[in-house]
């Protein structure tokens, strides 16, 4: 029976993953994410979803005993946000945040994440990036501190959450809502196919998780 191992305690990847309806496991990946050093930001991402998948399996290929077969499959994933060139991480502090928001401030932007499928016990992988453009609204200063002051800005990359139901940063997307949160299923459910590994999920209920927005294209290749 299929199981995957989520390299990532990301609350909202585990929220994500439960759409596919099959079993998962957490696991933190801790690796340095600083030694990707790739200045290109959808490479940047896949290298970096590619070492917590290598830290994964590293960790499990060395344990005294397996306690996985071969149906088990690693999900990684890491996403950015680019405004042009430069990539906006995790922000460090709450001026690093404001900086940030001011600087996405009723612009357009990529949000790259991507995504690696990595079996520990034969080594074989799929892998892609999934990459949405967006615009930002033109909120104002005080909404910023407002938002700043919930604290739910120094998780995320770019210093927001597209789904955060007071801020509501978001004008126009254009991709999957799911991958900009962080982990688009959708992407997921093609790289699985690719793999010809089984697919549980219920596509009326993947396509309502991109509400507000429309399903995305990725969406209508599932069906």
């Amino acid at each position: 029976m299929l199981h995957l191992i989520l390299a990532s305690q990301s609350p909202r990847r585990r929220q994500l993953l439960q759409l596919l309806n099959t079993p998962f496991t957490c696991v933190a990946a801790n690796v340095d994410e600083d030694t990707v050093t790739d200045p290109d930001p959808a490479s940047n991402v896949m290298e970096t979803a590619r070492l917590k998948a290598n830290a994964i399996a590293a960790k499990y290929l060395h344990a005294d005993s397996q306690p996985y077969n071969e149906s088990a499959w690693i999900i990684a994933a890491d996403t950015t946000v680019a405004l042009g060139r430069h990539m906006l991480n995790k922000p460090q502090d709450a001026e690093d945040a404001r900086f940030m928001l001011q600087k996405l401030r009723w612009c357009d932007h990529e949000v790259h994440t991507g995504v690696v499928l990595l079996n520990p016990l034969t080594g074989k992988q799929v892998g892609g990036v999934h990459t949405a453009v967006v615009t930002m609204r033109d909120y104002a200063d005080a909404e910023i501190d407002a938002y700043i002051a919930t604290g739910d800005p120094f998780d995320k990359a770019g210093a927001y959450a597209i789904q955060h139901p007071q801020f509501r940063p978001v004008s126009q997307l254009h991709g999957c809502f799911m991958g900009v949160m962080g982990l688009s299923i959708c992407h997921l459910i093609l790289l699985m196919n690719q793999l010809e590994l089984p697919v549980l999920a219920d596509l009326t209920a993947v396509s309502t998780a991109h509400t507000p927005y429309p399903p995305c294209s990725l969406w209508e290749q599932l069906r």
